[in-house]
């Protein structure tokens, strides 16, 4: 058996087993930020802004929840950095 095959089996015992053969409303699977909400569910750049204020978060401790208020900068900064440099590059090739 497959590890997809084996995936799908488990799957379906828990959805019969839990669920009764239900799917449940709502339910989400994947990741969460540190401050609880998914990332699926983020708009683009506030996901980018979560994902980088998390890794500069977990450089201190990777146990706490929330961002640190220097983490929520920092990752400020560099999209914003990364947003001036893209626009003088283009103004430099124009």
């Amino acid at each position: 058996m497959t590890e997809i095959a084996a995936l799908a089996v488990v799957g379906e015992d828990h959805r019969q087993t839990l669920h009764g053969g239900h799917f449940p409303d709502d339910e989400m699977a994947g990741r969460i930020d540190r401050l609880g909400r998914w990332y699926a569910a983020l708009p683009p750049l506030t996901a980018l802004h979560a994902h980088i204020a998390d890794a500069l978060s977990d450089l201190r401790d990777i146990k706490t929840l929330g961002h640190y208020w220097w983490a929520s900068a920092g990752a400020t900064l560099l999209i914003g950095a990364t947003a001036a440099l893209a626009l003088l590059l283009v103004a430099a090739v124009l």
